[in-house]
């Protein structure tokens, strides 16, 4: 099993809502079938579970699964038809000129490489919201509302005005956050060969969903930002 455990943050007998670690895989992917991934953890605790909708391996945060068949198309149409509230909170390098805006670009898959998504004219609209929550020179943390829910839409957006997540290896410079970077100075301990990052996974965090549910009641899902984004958000409220 994974390092640490998905926490199942709601469940009734329709569907389930699980705070997802950084690091796990959604779904198994197409090379290899006996990984460790939440859908199967899932799978162990209840006899069938339903994917609606799915987060990248190191992006944490919340997500949502059904346990029946008509929770799974109830929850599929939603998606689909934008009828549910995906916030997600995000550090990414530098600061945005403007401190809210909505980045409208539509996306397709790349051409060349595989896996990865790029900004095209006559690719899928893709509809991003974001405002600045907390901004300290090197890097900023953002909130943003996804209208569409396209592969790497946040990480391709904050690419294309210039201010990629912390830490993408795909979108970004994929470098880890040192507190040598923020801190002035910083001197290692004696006890430490070589600098421990601070954050070195994808820097975004999938933070509330809300929806109305197949009874019509609205819920309302937070799933507050890791140890990991925290303590970035502490060492550069201290030094930077």
């Amino acid at each position: 099993m994974h390092k640490q455990r998905p926490d199942i943050l709601f469940e009734n007998d329709a569907y389930i809502i699980i705070n997802k670690p950084s690091g796990m895989l959604t779904l198994p992917d197409r090379h290899d079938e006996q990984q460790q991934c939440l859908r199967g953890w899932l799978t162990h605790l209840y006899s069938q579970i339903f994917v609606v909708h799915r987060l990248d391996r190191d992006t944490s945060g919340i997500i949502l699964f059904a346990k029946t068949d008509s929770a799974h198309k109830y929850f599929s149409r939603l998606f689909e038809g934008r009828d549910i509230e995906k916030i997600y909170q995000g550090m990414v390098l530098g600061v945005p000129l403007h401190s809210q805006g909505s980045i409208d670009a539509p996306l397709a898959e790349h051409p060349a490489q595989n896996g990865t998504m790029v900004v095209y004219k006559k690719g899928k609209p893709s509809l991003t919201d974001y405002e600045v929550l907390q901004a300290w020179g090197p890097y900023s943390l953002l909130l943003f509302r996804l209208h569409t829910g396209r592969t790497h839409q946040i990480r391709v957006h904050c690419k294309h005005i210039g201010h990629p997540i912390a830490c993408d290896p795909l979108y970004g410079d994929g470098k880890p956050v040192l507190l040598s970077s923020i801190k002035r100075k910083f001197k290692l301990s004696k006890l430490e060969e070589n600098e421990k990052p601070i954050l070195s996974r994808l820097a975004l965090h999938a933070f509330s969903l809300r929806f109305a549910d197949p009874t019509g009641v609205v819920q309302y899902a937070e799933a507050p930002l890791p140890r990991d984004m925290k303590a970035l958000v502490n060492q550069l409220s201290k030094h930077a």
